[in-house]
């Protein structure tokens, strides 16, 4: 773990990033707080982080995107994606890009925290026998394609080889933010 306790927050929730920013900060850490790709770009020029925290979802764009910057910037920096939307599909690429680790919301600082304590893998994690359900692998494809067509709807009906209306109903019930 390094020793560098300054932290970015990229986060497009704002009352969600101040909540994070306030906490982290009692905890000791210097906290920047970004809400696009665009604005970590412009901090990465004055400044350097240790930790980030990085939403998956950022507005319109894909936090992956971010992640990607992030790592590139600093090969160090332990990154924590949160997302409201988890999937198989995003935590592999999301740790391809160089998160150290993945987590769903609803998360708070503790679990934040404990994610860049546990950087490094761990070999004695229980595997589960639970098979996945049609229902979840469904979802994982749904939320994959919409990934691949930058969140275009009738695209990724298209793909999917649904009528767009079909797709509209399922993501009502299941939102995508």
């Amino acid at each position: 773990m390094t020793s560098d306790r300054s932290l970015i927050v990229v986060e497009d929730d704002a009352g969600f990033a101040r909540t994070l920013k306030r906490s982290f900060e009692r905890r000791g850490y210097e906290v920047v707080l970004a809400a696009s790709i665009e604005e970590v770009r412009m901090v990465l020029e004055e400044q350097s982080f240790g930790y980030a925290v990085v939403d998956l979802k950022l507005g319109g764009a894909s936090g992956l995107a971010c992640v990607e910057l992030l790592h590139t910037h600093d090969e160090e920096m332990l990154i924590v994606v949160l997302t409201g939307f988890a999937s198989i599909a995003t935590a592999v690429e999301a740790i391809k890009l160089g998160a150290s680790h993945y987590l769903a919301k609803p998360s708070n600082t503790d679990d934040i925290e404990a994610a860049f304590n546990k950087a490094e893998g761990n070999t004695e994690v229980a595997l589960d026998a639970r098979p996945t359900s049609i229902k979840t692998l469904e979802w994982e494809r749904i939320h994959q394609t919409l990934i691949e067509t930058d969140f275009n709807i009738s695209e990724a009906a298209r793909r999917l080889g649904m009528h767009r209306r079909t797709l509209a109903r399922k993501l009502e019930k299941r939102p995508v933010k």
